[in-house]
């Protein structure tokens, strides 16, 4: 065996009581960790066997990056251990700012030490196990595709690197101050991307561009722009609108500018002066950045927008669209004229009420909840979500006037779509479809939210949360198919209203997986907070703001003190990026059934969303992923890209929406419609004058209002003769399927297929074929041959190729 000097150092180092990490791949300063803890001195020892079979897998010529990024976190916990030990009352104090660990704080802090330490030794064990298993032949893998973090392009629906497809990482915020060129918290195992503003306020903590660059003169704040002009242009990334404040010449000139506010968007959207600031910001903005790499992954237009107008936490807590102002109110009279075709009568008629003219219309807000499927909600609500469709249309053209080929996304928050409340002011359709980029900051979770005790109904039957994930990105995949897709804060690790300390490695696994196949191409995890040193980041001491409160609330138990969750979510990106290709592939399967859905309805209904949902989850494990139609996705895409449209207790539609399904079965379209209950009555709730009628195509009428296990075996009829030609049979021990399948087939005739168990339980798996000729199955994962029967753990991940035996 070749002799490594790194050896003998850690060898001497044991003996000694000190270890010596050798310089990393990122150039970094040697670590000096003690190692008088027994743990400490075990994760040292087996960091040197791990270096040992390092050396012989390369002397064979197998990649080792994996193993290199392992090593590298190993070092860096075991360091942030022993700034934790050195620092109780500091962590205590972190561990106190999380609810649910409050009343334990000194107990966890005094744990979590010798916790990283005891994670980093089980991290490095199984690091240890499977390079063995790849030097003696048992598993053969893919090198790592490595990302050029400075030349990653955008290509058709993806991202680019080394002429390969690939799916960037990072963190959303990172230490402050740091630059890129620190290999602390810049390199190949955190990820490399410019942040852009992400970082947090307040502004002199960030490159956030913000309203104070524009002074009253109407000049640029030369100090502040160098900001934005001095930034780092050696890595791609994206730049970041920030709105949460607003300068104080304009609440001087604007007495009403923080009327209507909300959480992120600190002042009145409808305010001429507003529009006219940030129309200009957005210009000029982007005539200093255009070209540049930092724009390669799009400008973020908002942050988490929403305006919600019923009185809930969010409104209590920042007193948003408490009063709206008059530019508000004047916006929705102007809205209100050209819907009711200037008719004040049709209006009162409709809201019951008596208004001399559209000039003299009042409306309470907060709105109350008791209004909802009334016309005056159904108005406000729509008109709320116009206002704000308007808003960052008119930001993106200024954006545009300066940077014609800019990118753009929105930080949208998925659950306004896959949740009930229609009040937030949030049209998720309308807004993927004025960007160029999908964005949003879709979440999943294994653990009940931190504010509850009440079992959730996923909990029965899957191992983790994952409606918001699936259902979101299956519907803006289906609207804007062509974007590429940009999660700028995935909560997939942690949020601030979950946590779970010794999450699990095969969750975190398995949902990256879910959400790349549903078209994920970047994301950001919540958050990076170590400085290189070990210690949480400047913010996060000291005393605190409300940003800060909102990161130190986060810390606990969350990636910062979870060596293996930090390597996982590392090594799960470096698989994904292996097999790049192919899930590229699988993502551009067909979607042959597509689930109407209709704004109308959810605005009108209380439950809407929940029902829609009971649907999607009896489709969702069928081997193909599920489609939305929309009236603009009926207008707007192939209407032969789907066999069917399903229509499902969607009773509310405008006259649009029906003449778009009219259309649709005119040339020759299959519509399923749940009975006549649905489609019956426009948005104020009239009955509609015509119905449906099969035209060209299919109109198929249920009847007894079917359940949706019934609308799933009627519609798999309609749709099987373009499915595979086989079919996975599931036994978990239960009667609910819980392994989320999909298959394409490849041009050599053989096909790929992937395989994720979201279920609670394991799995025992069939892959059945509708001939009896011989085939073949590798698991790509482990290059290994196996049988068409298989095992597959709860949270567990396949990726086989299926093919004719040879010789047959």
């Amino acid at each position: 065996m070749r002799i490594n000097p790194s050896h003998v150092v850690v060898v001497l180092s044991v003996l000694l009581g000190w270890a010596v990490s050798t310089e990393n791949a990122c150039g970094d300063k040697p670590v000096v960790t003690q190692v008088e803890n027994p743990l400490a001195k075990e994760a040292v020892r087996k960091m040197g066997v791990l270096k040992e079979r390092m050396a012989e897998a390369e002397d064979k010529g197998m990649d080792v990056t994996r193993e290199e990024s392992t090593l590298w976190f190993a070092q860096q916990f075991l360091k942030f251990a022993d700034w934790d030990e050195n620092h109780p009352s500091e962590v205590a104090y972190l561990f106190a700012q999380y609810g649910p660990y409050e009343q334990q704080s000194e107990t966890l802090a005094k744990e979590i030490p010798e916790f990283q330490r005891r994670m980093v030794v089980v991290t490095l064990d199984q690091a240890i196990e499977t390079l063995s298993k790849v030097i003696n032949g048992e598993i053969r893998r893919r090198p790592v595709n490595k990302i050029d973090w400075r030349n990653v392009e955008v290509g058709d629906n993806m991202l680019v690197s080394h002429g390969k497809p690939v799916f960037l990482y990072d963190y959303f915020s990172k230490s402050v101050g740091r630059p890129l060129s620190d290999g602390g918290v810049y390199n190949d195992h955190l990820g490399a991307i410019y942040h852009g503003g992400e970082n947090l306020y307040p502004p002199e903590y960030d490159r956030a561009i913000n309203s104070f660059l524009l002074k009253e003169d109407r000049s640029l704040d030369q100090e502040l722009l160098r900001e934005v002009t001095e930034i780092d242009d050696t890595n791609v990334g994206f730049l970041l609108y920030w709105m949460q404040g607003i300068p104080e010449w304009v609440q001087r000139r604007e007495p009403e500018v923080r009327f209507g506010r909300s959480t992120f968007t600190g002042f009145d959207i409808d305010n001429p002066l507003v529009k006219e600031v940030w129309g200009t910001i957005a210009r000029e903005t982007g005539v200093l950045t255009r070209g540049k790499r930092v724009t390669r992954l799009g400008y973020i237009l908002a942050n988490e927008p929403h305006w919600h107008s019923i009185a809930s936490n969010w409104t209590r807590r920042t007193g948003e669209m408490q009063q709206v102002s008059s530019y508000t109110l004047e916006g929705f009279r102007q809205w209100l004229r050209a819907k009711y075709s200037g008719d004040i009568n049709r209006l009162n008629q409709n809201w019951e009420t008596q208004f001399l003219g559209f000039e003299t219309v009042q409306i309470q807000i907060p709105i109350s909840a008791q209004t909802r499927g009334t016309p005056v909600f159904y108005d406000w609500a729509r008109y709320n979500m116009d206002r704000v469709i308007a808003w960052y249309a008119m930001l993106q053209s200024e954006l545009r006037k300066g940077n014609p080929d800019a990118d753009t996304h929105i930080k949208l928050i998925p659950h306004h779509y896959t949740d009930n409340d229609r009040a937030h002011g949030i049209d998720i359709e309308s807004l993927t479809q004025l960007t160029s980029i999908i964005g949003d900051d879709a979440k999943a979770r294994p653990t009940r939210r931190s504010y509850t005790n009440e079992p959730e109904p996923w909990e029965q039957h899957y191992a983790f949360y994952w409606e918001e994930l699936c259902m979101s990105y299956d519907f803006m995949e289906s609207v804007a198919p062509d974007s590429i897709h940009i999660n700028s804060e995935s909560h997939f690790l942690s949020a601030a209203r979950w946590r779970k300390l010794d999450l699990s490695t095969q969750y975190v696994k398995c949902v990256y997986w879910l959400a790349t196949l549903h078209g994920m191409d970047a994301n950001f995890a919540w958050f990076w907070a170590r400085d290189p040193d070990g210690s949480p980041e400047d913010r996060l001491e000291g005393e605190l703001n409300f940003a800060d409160l909102a990161l130190a609330g986060s810390f606990a138990g969350s990636v910062n003190q979870q060596p293996h969750i930090a390597n996982a979510y590392t090594q799960v990106m470096m698989d994904l990026n292996s097999f790049s290709e192919e899930v590229i592939a699988l993502r551009k399967q067909r979607r042959p059934l597509r689930l109407f859905h209709s704004e109308t309805s959810a605005i009108n209904k209380r439950s809407h969303m929940t029902e829609q949902f009971a649907l999607y989850e009896e489709l969702f494990f069928e081997g193909f992923p599920m489609g939305f139609a929309t009236e603009k996705i009926i207008k707007s895409r192939d209407n032969g890209s789907w066999d069917a449209i399903l229509v499902f207790r969607t009773p509310y539609v405008t006259v649009a929406e029906l003449d778009a399904l009219q259309s649709y079965l005119d040339q020759g379209g299959t519509v399923i419609v749940d009975g006549e209950k649905s489609l019956a009555k426009d948005e104020y709730g009239n009955p509609h004058a015509k119905r449906l009628e099969a035209g060209q195509g299919r109109l198929v009428l249920l009847e007894n209002n079917p359940s949706p296990k019934q609308i799933r075996d009627i519609a798999l009829r309609k749709i099987a003769s373009s499915m595979s030609h086989f079919k996975l049979v599931e036994d978990n021990g239960s009667d609910r399927k819980s392994c989320r399948w999909q298959a394409v087939k490849q041009d050599d005739g053989s096909y790929l297929v992937s395989i994720l168990n979201l279920g609670k339980h394991d799995a025992e798996l069939q892959i059945v074929f509708d001939h009896d000729k011989p085939v073949s199955v590798t698991d790509l994962l482990t290059g290994q041959d196996i049988g068409t029967d298989l095992s597959l753990d709860s949270q567990g991940v396949a990726l086989l190729k299926i093919h004719p035996r040879s010789g047959n």
